[in-house]
């Protein structure tokens, strides 16, 4: 079974392109909403959030934990992998390898931008791990801390939401990238609006794809790591309400789902 785990719905637009990609699997998704946004806590916070969440996936089953939150994979991944580094049966990912691999493929003039939570941004995952595989690369960062809030609350089509994300990408098109990296999953919610904004002269990265295609190219190589099922199970939980989390669900994956309300702590 495959754990997915997001701060609140922002792993949704991982999980979709992951579920087309790899059909034949078993899935959990979770959703620590009632705590969301991550990107505004403490590292020592966001560890112990995000430790929780796997402890919890793993209970339930988890071969495989995919830690579909950028803040989460940027502030505490390494150090969840050190927690399980002599367990093989437990295995965590994170999201932001994958998507430095591809932009640093796609840039051609090596200046690379990256919109992420203030967190994120902080913490330097994005330069620090695009930097060490090539120190020519240009990084410029943009902390976009109202836009996770935007979508929790569905108002990503709002006036607000419009006037917000024009603010920040006006800033990053200063530096005149020629790609873009989402560096929070909840930009997935607005990657057409960011597309639109940055203009078909600068690449936006669409993380779900990216990240669908490198774990199918992973679990080829690991056949062993996560059994294929019959079954096909689909469960997704949350820490808030559950009608809230159906709600947002269905209107992004397309299709009615019920989810469960469970607690961490």
């Amino acid at each position: 079974m495959i754990g997915i785990f997001d701060s609140g719905f922002g792993g949704l637009t991982i999980f979709k392109d992951i579920e087309r990609e790899l059909q034949n699997y078993d899935y959990i998704y979770l959703g620590d909403n009632a705590r969301a946004p991550y990107g505004n806590h403490s590292q020592e916070v966001i560890y112990e959030y995000t430790k929780q969440a796997v402890e919890y996936l793993f209970k339930e089953g988890c071969d495989l934990i995919i830690l579909a939150c950028n803040t989460a994979s940027s502030e505490a991944l390494r150090k969840i992998q050190e927690d399980y580094i002599d367990d093989q049966d437990r295995n965590i990912l994170g999201v932001i390898r994958p998507l430095i691999e591809e932009a640093l493929e796609v840039t051609k003039n090596k200046v690379i931008g990256v919109m992420g939570t203030k967190s994120t941004v902080r913490s330097k995952a994005y330069i620090n791990e695009l930097k060490e595989k090539d120190s020519n690369i240009e990084i410029v960062q943009e902390a976009c801390p109202l836009l996770v809030p935007l979508v929790e609350e569905n108002l990503e089509d709002s006036t607000e939401t419009n006037m917000i994300l024009k603010r920040y990408i006006k800033l990053l098109k200063s530096n005149n990238p020629d790609t873009i990296i989402l560096g929070c999953t909840h930009y997935g919610f607005l990657q057409n609006k960011i597309k639109r904004y940055f203009g078909k002269n600068i690449k936006v990265l669409d993380s779900g794809k990216i990240i669908s295609r490198k774990l199918k190219e992973y679990l080829d190589k690991h056949k062993n790591l996560v059994k294929e099922s019959k079954d096909k199970k689909r469960i997704f939980l949350t820490t808030d309400s559950n009608i809230t989390f159906n709600k947002a669900a269905t209107k992004f994956l397309g299709k009615e789902i019920k989810s469960k309300t469970i607690n961490l702590n």
